[in-house]
């Protein structure tokens, strides 16, 4: 069991934090009255940032001494929104959320994932007709082991989890988020999940 501090409870914050406690995990939701997210992440060794990308940065930078040597989970995409509400650009190109997070709380680990799929995927991979793929990025080898059990827990299967590397490949994982309109646009609001076939 793991003890798990889930910042955000909106979709994707909820959903993780239900199939977590569902696999066994001791799960704390902070949502945003005063206090919550600092007592949360101040008790926990993982913590999975799933606050909305563009204003992260500032939210997380705000707990560095809560976050010390604690597992920091990001499944955000740090994006310019659209007229309709989609993602339509990066909000720090030639890098990433995971990039300036890393930076401005070296003292913890920040791992890269779950950010190239609709949220209901996350905690739901085997719903699709077609094998998803979750990417890891990160630079503590550790802690990347911990989230791919984490993984697992979810229902993914090993197989169908990509180590990138380095938290520098994030900016990758999260360029794809401009796919998504696109899709949506496309093929409506349905679980889809970018995939490597091979």
């Amino acid at each position: 069991m793991t003890t798990i501090a889930v910042l955000g409870n909106g979709r994707v914050g909820s959903s993780l934090a239900t199939a977590l406690t569902r696999a066994g995990h001791e799960v704390t939701v902070a949502d945003r009255s005063p206090g919550a997210a600092p007592n949360a992440a101040r008790t926990a060794q993982v913590v999975i940032n799933a606050t909305p990308g563009d204003s992260s940065l500032d939210r997380l930078v705000a707990l560095r001494e809560e976050l010390r040597d604690k597992i920091l989970v990001d499944v955000s995409n740090a994006t310019v929104d659209g007229p309709d509400g989609l993602p339509a650009d990066l909000l720090y190109p030639g890098s990433s959320l995971a990039e300036q997070l890393q930076a401005s709380l070296p003292e913890t680990r920040v791992v890269k994932t779950l950010n190239t799929m609709l949220f209901t995927v996350m905690t739901a991979p085997a719903t699709l007709t077609q094998a998803p793929s979750a990417f890891l990025s990160g630079e503590d080898p550790q802690a990347k082991q911990t989230v791919r059990e984490l993984l697992t827990d979810l229902g993914w299967r090993k197989e169908w989890i990509t180590d990138l590397g380095g938290i520098r490949t994030a900016r990758a994982t999260e360029a794809a988020i401009l796919f998504v309109p696109h899709v949506i646009r496309s093929t409506g609001f349905t679980p889809f999940a970018l995939s490597i076939a091979r």
